[in-house]
């Protein structure tokens, strides 16, 4: 017999019949139908060279050969489903495993504190590196970077990767509170902005890159309106704290601006034209998928980031 050609399956099968000495049973017990049961015995009698079991009366007796094998192929058996079963229930507490998410820093506020607390008390082993995205590749990143994760809006994915949405974006306006021209105009926080202040105001954007023109300049397009942009910033902390020290507003997603508008001193308002919410996705590579250690840091970063559409509602 070739164990390289022998179909593992019937092993399984094999068990079932030394266990229950009975068709019937065995297919029960293995979730087969009694007639595929009769046809794998007949391919372990071909490939082990042995009749395996004689018929006494109703029951089905097992061979001297056949008995040999009951003990150490159950034990084979459960050594195999005790090997998958850790891999089902994986215990992260003694594991010291390093994961790299690529995002921008909005995960730094919304993600890593919380992260940092569930890491200490469940898997105090383990190390997170949250890195940059690289502009214009989030996907090549796991690919080529070795990152382990990446946070980024819902887009066209390649068929080599996963991913899960995790929570919808919206964006809103921030000014300073005091912001002279918002008071002059009596407008309150969660108010809509009028199209014309709107437009007039001075504009932090963020981008990466240090393009001029974002999502808000794309929706102000549509309705044939333009903004002015003041300056642009490479990160969410940054465009904040240049509305909290200024005159200036920006669009940033609604769940950071209300984690730092009581820490800036911030007020947000809703911009007037029309701005899709972003489905903000996990994306990682398909080698991860059933990895047990990546599988529960997926998870952890789905529970602290999930919250952030009750933080909505």
């Amino acid at each position: 017999m070739n164990i390289r050609t022998l179909d593992l399956n019937l092993l399984r099968v094999l068990s079932a019949l030394l266990a229950e000495q009975s068709t019937v049973g065995a297919a029960k017990r293995v979730g087969l139908s009694q007639s595929a049961v009769s046809a794998a015995l007949g391919r372990l009698r071909g490939a082990l060279d042995d009749p395996l079991f004689v018929r006494q009366g109703q029951r089905i007796v097992p061979t001297d050969f056949a008995r040999s094998l009951e003990v150490p192929l159950k034990s084979i058996l459960d050594d195999l489903e005790a090997l998958l079963l850790r891999q089902a229930e994986f215990d992260p507490s003694g594991v010291a495993q390093s994961f790299k998410v690529a995002a921008s820093d909005f995960f730094a506020v919304m993600l890593m504190p919380r992260l940092a607390d569930i890491l200490a008390r469940r898997a105090p082993q383990m190390q997170v590196q949250l890195v940059d995205l690289l502009p214009n590749s989030y996907v090549g990143i796991l690919e080529r970077e070795g990152v382990d994760l990446a946070l980024v809006p819902k887009t066209e994915f390649p068929t080599w990767s996963e991913h899960q949405i995790l929570f919808q974006s919206r964006f809103v306006m921030i000014a300073r509170k005091g912001q002279p021209r918002l008071d002059r105009s009596g407008l309150r926080p969660g108010d809509v902005v009028p199209i014309d202040l709107f437009c007039d105001l001075g504009h932090v954007v963020f981008s990466p890159e240090g393009n001029l023109k974002a999502m808000g300049d794309a929706a102000l397009a549509r309705i044939g309106r333009t903004r002015r942009v003041v300056m642009t910033m490479p990160v969410f902390s940054g465009v904040c704290i240049a509305v909290a020290g200024s005159d200036l507003v920006a669009l940033v997603p609604e769940q950071l601006a209300r984690r730092m508008a009581p820490l800036l001193g911030l007020n947000t308002y809703q911009p007037p034209m029309p701005l899709a919410a972003a489905d903000i996705c996990m994306l990682w590579h398909k080698r991860s998928t059933a990895t047990a250690a990546h599988r529960w840091f997926r998870g952890v970063v789905a529970e602290v980031l999930g919250t952030l559409n009750q933080q909505d509602s």
